[in-house]
């Protein structure tokens, strides 16, 4: 199987899943999707052109960080190791999917804004009590993938406290 190192920007279409498996590893798993955009000189405006989803899995150091970090909706950059997975639906059709296995993952900053909470080297953070989530500002909706009809980051909700693992966070200045 050929794997190629890639980076997708795109805008996270499901919820975030955590999973902790038989070994005792833990992996969190969500669909993205890249949308394509061209400029026709001919009419002055931009057209779509087409749309990628691939299915993203983040492991070991990542699980954190992205689980207390991404919602559906949120705009973002992953890197990684590109997949694809050839099988058989259950209508006997041949299907393939395409998998992102992550190593690095950041919002995406021209469509939003961050505030960064550093781990500790044994993974607790020290500093100020608030851990504030990503916020979309919003200013560039053709930007935006669509998820079912609604706007990209409906019905999340900012964090309010950090979660254990999390507490304490301390403050970066960019």
């Amino acid at each position: 199987m050929y794997e190629a190192m890639v980076t997708v920007i795109g805008t996270v279409v499901t919820h975030p899943i955590k999973r902790d498996l038989t070994n005792g590893e833990q992996v969190v798993t969500f669909r993205m999707a890249s949308n394509s955009r061209r400029f026709n000189p001919e009419t002055g405006e931009w057209v779509d052109n087409g749309t990628l989803y691939l299915t993203v899995s983040c492991w070991r150091r990542l699980v954190l960080g992205v689980d207390a970090s991404l919602r559906r909706g949120d705009p973002i950059i992953a890197h990684g190791q590109l997949r694809s997975h050839e099988y058989r639906g259950r209508d006997g059709a041949e299907r393939r999917d395409v998998e992102m296995r992550a190593t690095t993952i950041g919002p995406d900053l021209s469509r939003c804004t961050a505030q960064v909470v550093r781990r500790a080297v044994s993974g607790v953070a020290s500093g100020p009590s608030t851990l504030a989530r990503n916020g979309c500002d919003r200013s560039s909706p053709d930007d935006r993938a669509r998820v079912d009809g609604q706007e990209p980051g409906e019905g999340a909700t900012s964090l309010s406290s950090a979660p254990p693992e999390l507490a304490d966070p301390e403050r970066v200045d960019a």
